[in-house]
Protein backbone atom coordinates (compact mmCIF):
# COMPACT_ATOMS: atom_id res chain seq x y z
CA UNK A 1 0.00 0.00 0.00
CA UNK A 2 1.64 3.69 -0.89
CA UNK A 3 2.16 5.64 2.58
CA UNK A 4 -0.68 8.30 3.14
CA UNK A 5 0.37 11.92 2.51
CA UNK A 6 -0.90 14.44 4.80
CA UNK A 7 -1.21 17.74 2.04
CA UNK A 8 -2.86 20.51 4.66
CA UNK A 9 -4.66 23.28 2.18
CA UNK A 10 -4.06 26.83 1.51
CA UNK A 11 -7.01 29.37 2.63
CA UNK A 12 -8.40 32.73 0.76
CA UNK A 13 -9.52 35.19 2.33
CA UNK A 14 -11.79 37.00 0.13
CA UNK A 15 -13.79 34.92 -0.83
CA UNK A 16 -12.87 32.74 2.18
CA UNK A 17 -12.73 30.00 0.14
CA UNK A 18 -9.72 26.46 0.27
CA UNK A 19 -7.50 25.40 -2.45
CA UNK A 20 -4.29 23.77 -3.30
CA UNK A 21 -2.29 23.80 -6.45
CA UNK A 22 -2.42 20.66 -8.27
CA UNK A 23 1.76 20.11 -8.73
CA UNK A 24 1.90 19.34 -5.11
CA UNK A 25 -0.55 16.34 -4.83
CA UNK A 26 1.01 15.43 -8.38
CA UNK A 27 4.62 15.12 -7.20
CA UNK A 28 3.99 13.07 -4.49
CA UNK A 29 1.56 10.49 -6.69
CA UNK A 30 4.74 10.59 -9.05
CA UNK A 31 6.93 10.03 -6.41
CA UNK A 32 4.96 7.37 -5.53
CA UNK A 33 2.33 8.59 -2.33
CA UNK A 34 -1.07 8.67 -1.92
CA UNK A 35 -2.16 12.29 -1.24
CA UNK A 36 -4.65 13.10 1.84
CA UNK A 37 -6.00 16.41 1.30
CA UNK A 38 -6.70 17.90 4.93
CA UNK A 39 -8.90 21.11 5.82
CA UNK A 40 -8.36 23.45 8.49
CA UNK A 41 -11.51 22.29 9.59
CA UNK A 42 -10.59 18.70 10.04
CA UNK A 43 -10.90 16.83 12.82
CA UNK A 44 -7.29 15.49 12.98
CA UNK A 45 -7.70 13.56 16.12
CA UNK A 46 -8.73 9.83 14.10
CA UNK A 47 -6.05 10.73 11.15
CA UNK A 48 -2.59 10.87 13.34
CA UNK A 49 -2.57 7.49 12.70
CA UNK A 50 -3.82 7.26 8.94
CA UNK A 51 -0.84 9.54 8.38
CA UNK A 52 2.70 8.75 6.77
CA UNK A 53 3.96 11.69 5.92
CA UNK A 54 2.52 15.56 5.79
CA UNK A 55 3.70 17.99 3.15
CA UNK A 56 2.81 22.34 4.25
CA UNK A 57 2.57 23.64 0.67
CA UNK A 58 2.84 27.64 0.22
CA UNK A 59 0.42 30.40 1.13
CA UNK A 60 0.31 34.02 2.13
CA UNK A 61 2.35 35.49 5.09
CA UNK A 62 2.36 34.14 8.65
CA UNK A 63 1.32 36.65 11.39
CA UNK A 64 4.36 38.86 13.29
CA UNK A 65 2.55 38.18 16.20
CA UNK A 66 3.43 34.18 16.22
CA UNK A 67 7.23 35.63 16.31
CA UNK A 68 6.95 38.71 18.65
CA UNK A 69 7.41 41.09 15.95
CA UNK A 70 4.70 44.07 14.79
CA UNK A 71 3.36 43.92 11.42
CA UNK A 72 5.43 44.71 8.27
CA UNK A 73 3.27 46.72 5.98
CA UNK A 74 3.80 44.59 3.41
CA UNK A 75 2.29 41.91 4.98
CA UNK A 76 -0.49 39.34 3.11
CA UNK A 77 -1.35 37.51 5.82
CA UNK A 78 -2.76 34.07 5.43
CA UNK A 79 -5.96 33.42 6.80
CA UNK A 80 -5.64 32.24 10.58
CA UNK A 81 -7.81 29.51 10.47
CA UNK A 82 -5.47 27.49 8.41
CA UNK A 83 -2.14 28.20 11.41
CA UNK A 84 -4.79 27.34 13.66
CA UNK A 85 -5.43 24.01 11.70
CA UNK A 86 -2.04 23.14 10.79
CA UNK A 87 -0.99 24.26 14.24
CA UNK A 88 -3.63 21.67 15.90
CA UNK A 89 -1.92 18.91 13.32
CA UNK A 90 1.45 19.66 14.24
CA UNK A 91 0.79 19.33 18.00
CA UNK A 92 -0.54 15.47 17.41
CA UNK A 93 1.50 13.50 14.97
CA UNK A 94 4.97 11.49 16.15
CA UNK A 95 8.05 13.55 16.30
CA UNK A 96 9.58 11.05 13.71
CA UNK A 97 6.70 11.51 11.17
CA UNK A 98 8.10 12.48 7.38
CA UNK A 99 7.87 16.25 7.01
CA UNK A 100 8.13 18.68 4.28
CA UNK A 101 7.35 22.32 4.04
CA UNK A 102 7.47 24.02 0.99
CA UNK A 103 7.66 28.27 1.01
CA UNK A 104 5.26 29.12 3.42
CA UNK A 105 5.35 25.41 5.08
CA UNK A 106 9.27 25.94 5.24
CA UNK A 107 8.31 29.46 7.38
CA UNK A 108 5.28 27.36 9.24
CA UNK A 109 8.10 25.07 11.05
CA UNK A 110 10.54 27.82 11.84
CA UNK A 111 7.96 29.46 13.31
CA UNK A 112 6.39 26.65 15.50
CA UNK A 113 9.94 25.29 16.63
CA UNK A 114 10.58 29.04 17.71
CA UNK A 115 12.71 30.73 14.91
CA UNK A 116 11.59 33.73 13.64
CA UNK A 117 11.03 35.42 9.89
CA UNK A 118 12.31 37.91 7.92
CA UNK A 119 9.11 40.34 6.86
CA UNK A 120 10.29 41.19 4.09
CA UNK A 121 13.36 40.03 2.14
CA UNK A 122 13.79 43.12 0.58
CA UNK A 123 15.03 45.19 3.40
CA UNK A 124 17.26 42.83 4.08
CA UNK A 125 19.13 42.21 0.50
CA UNK A 126 18.18 45.21 -1.41
CA UNK A 127 16.23 43.53 -4.30
CA UNK A 128 13.13 41.83 -5.22
CA UNK A 129 14.82 38.48 -7.15
CA UNK A 130 13.19 36.22 -4.67
CA UNK A 131 9.47 36.99 -5.43
CA UNK A 132 7.65 36.17 -9.04
CA UNK A 133 9.05 32.81 -10.17
CA UNK A 134 12.65 33.90 -10.27
CA UNK A 135 14.61 30.63 -11.47
CA UNK A 136 17.52 30.73 -8.46
CA UNK A 137 20.45 29.01 -7.48
CA UNK A 138 21.08 27.45 -3.61
CA UNK A 139 24.29 26.13 -2.30
CA UNK A 140 23.70 22.88 -0.25
CA UNK A 141 25.30 21.81 2.41
CA UNK A 142 27.55 18.36 2.54
CA UNK A 143 25.73 15.66 3.88
CA UNK A 144 22.56 17.41 5.16
CA UNK A 145 19.38 15.69 4.65
CA UNK A 146 18.59 17.81 1.55
CA UNK A 147 22.13 17.04 0.40
CA UNK A 148 21.44 13.29 0.88
CA UNK A 149 17.69 13.51 -0.44
CA UNK A 150 19.10 15.56 -3.84
CA UNK A 151 22.34 14.06 -4.55
CA UNK A 152 23.82 17.85 -5.13
CA UNK A 153 25.58 20.76 -3.46
CA UNK A 154 23.60 23.14 -5.73
CA UNK A 155 20.54 23.35 -7.04
CA UNK A 156 17.82 25.10 -8.75
CA UNK A 157 14.39 26.14 -7.76
CA UNK A 158 11.42 28.88 -8.55
CA UNK A 159 11.11 31.52 -6.09
CA UNK A 160 7.89 33.24 -4.85
CA UNK A 161 8.81 34.69 -1.54
CA UNK A 162 8.94 38.17 0.43
CA UNK A 163 9.47 36.24 4.05
CA UNK A 164 11.82 33.98 4.88
CA UNK A 165 13.83 32.03 8.14
CA UNK A 166 15.70 34.57 10.03
CA UNK A 167 16.90 33.66 13.59
CA UNK A 168 16.58 29.72 12.75
CA UNK A 169 15.18 28.03 15.76
CA UNK A 170 16.53 26.07 18.30
CA UNK A 171 17.34 22.40 17.26
CA UNK A 172 17.54 23.21 13.40
CA UNK A 173 20.24 23.56 11.16
CA UNK A 174 20.27 25.30 7.72
CA UNK A 175 21.18 22.99 4.95
CA UNK A 176 20.39 25.92 1.73
CA UNK A 177 21.25 29.31 1.09
CA UNK A 178 20.95 32.01 -1.69
CA UNK A 179 24.01 34.10 -2.92
CA UNK A 180 23.21 36.92 -1.45
CA UNK A 181 22.74 35.03 2.21
CA UNK A 182 19.24 34.36 2.80
CA UNK A 183 18.27 31.18 3.75
CA UNK A 184 16.62 28.72 1.57
CA UNK A 185 16.43 25.08 3.46
CA UNK A 186 16.08 24.43 7.59
CA UNK A 187 16.06 20.78 8.57
CA UNK A 188 16.63 18.40 11.57
CA UNK A 189 18.98 16.21 11.14
CA UNK A 190 18.14 14.28 14.33
CA UNK A 191 14.89 12.81 12.40
CA UNK A 192 14.82 10.91 9.93
CA UNK A 193 13.32 13.16 7.24
CA UNK A 194 12.32 17.02 8.28
CA UNK A 195 12.75 19.40 5.90
CA UNK A 196 11.72 22.68 5.11
CA UNK A 197 12.78 24.28 1.65
CA UNK A 198 11.77 28.74 0.68
CA UNK A 199 11.52 27.91 -2.77
CA UNK A 200 9.19 25.81 -4.91
CA UNK A 201 10.31 22.12 -6.25
CA UNK A 202 6.69 21.05 -7.33
CA UNK A 203 7.19 23.70 -9.99
CA UNK A 204 10.37 22.45 -11.05
CA UNK A 205 9.07 18.74 -11.71
CA UNK A 206 11.41 18.12 -14.93
CA UNK A 207 14.41 18.56 -12.52
CA UNK A 208 16.26 15.72 -11.81
CA UNK A 209 17.00 17.13 -8.20
CA UNK A 210 13.38 17.85 -8.03
CA UNK A 211 12.58 14.21 -8.99
CA UNK A 212 14.87 12.76 -6.67
CA UNK A 213 13.18 14.82 -3.27
CA UNK A 214 10.18 13.91 -3.56
CA UNK A 215 10.96 10.17 -4.30
CA UNK A 216 13.27 10.64 -1.25
CA UNK A 217 10.61 12.00 1.36
CA UNK A 218 8.31 9.46 -0.18
CA UNK A 219 10.79 6.81 1.01
CA UNK A 220 10.87 7.87 4.27
CA UNK A 221 6.79 7.85 4.49
CA UNK A 222 6.95 4.68 3.07
CA UNK A 223 10.33 3.16 5.77
CA UNK A 224 7.64 4.87 8.59
CA UNK A 225 4.53 3.04 7.30
CA UNK A 226 6.61 -0.11 7.91
CA UNK A 227 7.82 0.67 11.01
CA UNK A 228 3.94 1.35 12.20
CA UNK A 229 2.97 -1.81 10.79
Amino acid sequence: MKPIIAITVDVDADPLRMSLRWNYAEQVVLAGGNPLLISPLTDVEPLVDLIDGWLIPGGDDIDSVHFNQELHPMARLQHPSRWDGESRLYSKIDPSLPVLGICYGCQFLNVKRGGSLIQHVPDSVGHEEHSGGTMQKYSVTESSTLNRATGVTSIEGKSYHHQAVDEVAPGLTVSALAADGTIEAIEDHTKPFWLGVQWHPERTPDDAATQSLFKTFIEAATNYRKGKQ
